[in-house]
């Protein structure tokens, strides 16, 4: 295992290269730059500070050069500045880094318990009233667009009931935990909810397929417990398959965090993106898509080394 995770690592800084490519070139492509986020301030700007800003941030030279410059950069950690706010995008990210771990954290639990929950249920008890029920939320579930989740959810338990605060991570003038889990609630809920649907779904057809296996059959003849034979040998089995759609639904639930940060005002890197994008900040577009590449990159292959704790059978040499 030791060797080809080392593999898959080094696997990684030639992906990671082509991938920063694409996306800043694509990025270059796209109108705006430091004097539209000068300009969108609403502020007269004269030309020759404009023109003084490019020189300084280095936009005025040919795109390979840029390119080039910013890759030495961010090899030592330096994702250059920021063209609205002329911060470190490093110090932007990082401040706003665990807000959407908090969130995304939150939601990926809820949404694996659920899910496991209601996939052994839906297993256990195959088209009964509990499995049909499920099959048809789950079908809800991953129709419903989070956007419109979400403002249904603030308007029923935050605006009619008042059961939960309506945004932000906390209330004016408290710093309590109990109101900062209150915030946090809602917005977990919206972003886990696709994926429980989902999950459920295929942890509930991985587990009928191995509660009907010749191995299953095999530990009931020899007289072991039905609790015994479906966690220690169905449920371990069934769950390999679903580690791969676990590990990219963590890695989307960077993309599922922007729309919910934005409905309910959450401080993490979600909104962040949405505000450098609106304010055409690229330096900043930049640092976070490298990141969700990242992200990406680094679960799939946690799910690969996961496959080889579930399953002794798998062997990567």
């Amino acid at each position: 295992m030791g060797p080809y995770i080392a593999r898959r690592l080094l696997q990684m800084v030639p992906l990671l290269a082509g991938i920063s490519i694409v996306v800043f070139t694509l990025i270059q492509m796209a109108p705006g730059g430091p004097e539209a986020a000068l300009l969108s301030t609403g502020r007269f700007v004269d030309p020759s500070v404009v023109e003084a800003y490019r020189v300084k941030l280095g936009v005025d030279q040919p795109v390979p050069m840029q390119y080039l410059r910013w890759a030495a950069a961010a090899l030592t950690g330096d994702l250059g500045l920021s063209y609205s706010t002329t911060r470190p995008v490093v110090h932007m990210i990082g401040e706003r880094l665990p807000a959407t771990l908090e969130l995304m954290g939150s939601a990926f639990l809820l949404a694996a318990v659920l899910a496991f929950l209601i996939g052994i249920a839906s297993a256990l008890r195959p088209h009964s009233w509990i499995d049909l029920l499920a099959n048809g939320s789950a079908f809800v579930g991953i129709a419903m667009p989070v956007f419109w989740l979400g403002l249904l959810l603030q308007l029923v338990f935050a605006v009619e009931l008042g059961w939960a605060p309506v945004s932000g991570t906390h209330t004016v003038g408290t710093s309590s935990l109990g109101d900062h889990l209150a915030h946090l609630v809602l917005p977990a809920i919206v972003l886990a909810s696709r994926y429980v649907a989902s999950w459920s779904r295929y942890f509930r057809a991985s587990l009928i397929s191995a509660l009907q296996s010749d191995y299953v059959r095999t530990a009931r003849a020899q007289g072991l417990s039905e609790r015994r034979v479906l966690f220690t040998h169905a449920v371990r089995n069934a769950l390999v398959p679903v580690v791969s759609a676990m590990a990219l639904g963590l890695a989307d639930l960077v993309s599922g965090a922007v729309i919910t940060e934005t409905v309910f005002a959450w401080p993490g890197i979600g909104r962040l993106f949405v505000q450098a994008m609106f304010g055409r900040d690229y330096p900043v577009l930049m640092g976070i898509l490298l990141m969700g590449s990242l992200t990406v990159i680094v679960f799939n292959l946690a799910a690969d080394v996961v496959y080889g704790l579930l399953d002794p059978r798998i062997r990567y040499e």
